[in-house]
């Protein structure tokens, strides 16, 4: 290990799709969170994700429940350090919510995405949104959307769903996070979240926005940060 890997700390949690959705895996997520917000930037986020729900998953769910975990994955996509996911097999259910809300996503040759099915419907939660911002006007994002149609390991590496594919995701990861070692997860979250908002935000609104950010930069070029 490099002194930069050791100088960041690794927090990893594993989510399994299978699991019906409940409080115990919002706050799994939520802490892991917060222990990376605690890091000041010098954390790296590590998600290991696999499985898909089956049968009447969703029986036992209620509106709050839900809502608490959109909250948990938003403040994931926007946590002080850089998120890599690794999966494996079909990943659905909670194990897809958390793949689309990270950076960098690394997939075993296994993978599969699959949007799960409630009542012979697709479920109307927020990886719809997160799959169609990422991957829009993509034919298999739509018939994912629609018909619950699997979308393929090509497909999700053609449309930047998954970044990467390996036959060995634990060599893989170390790379992944070798590079994210080098960063400051405070700095990243600034630039992920212009990168974000860049295309429903319009220039004059994100003009100020990026101005500050290039402030800040220049403030840390130049030895005088605050």
């Amino acid at each position: 290990m490099s002194d930069e890997q050791a100088a960041v700390s690794r927090i990893e949690l594993s989510v399994d799709g299978e699991r019906p959705l409940s409080a115990e895996t919002v706050d799994a997520v939520a802490g892991m969170c917060r222990r990376a917000e605690d890091a000041d930037g010098a954390a790296v986020v590590v998600l290991r994700v696999s499985g898909t729900p089956r049968g009447e998953w969703a029986r036992d769910l209620n509106l709050r429940l839900v809502n608490r975990w959109e909250q948990a994955l938003r403040r994931l996509e926007r946590v002080p350090a850089t998120t890599i996911a690794l999966a494996a097999g079909a990943c659905g259910g909670p194990a897809l919510d958390v793949l689309l809300a990270t950076d960098h996503r690394i997939a075993a040759r296994s993978v599969r995405l699959v949007l799960p099915m409630q009542g012979g419907l697709v479920w109307p939660g927020m990886a719809l949104y997160r799959l169609a911002r990422q991957a829009p006007s993509a034919t298999a994002v739509r018939q994912a959307a629609l018909y619950g149609t699997a979308i393929g390991l090509d497909d999700a590496l053609a449309l930047h769903l998954v970044h990467e594919v390996t036959g060995d995701v634990e060599a893989a990861l170390g790379v992944a996070v070798g590079r994210a070692a080098a960063v400051s997860g405070t700095e990243l979250a600034v630039r992920r979240q212009l990168a974000l908002d860049a295309p429903t935000v319009a220039f004059e609104e994100a003009l100020g926005t990026h101005l500050a950010a290039v402030d800040r930069a220049l403030r840390i070029a130049a030895g005088t940060p605050s």
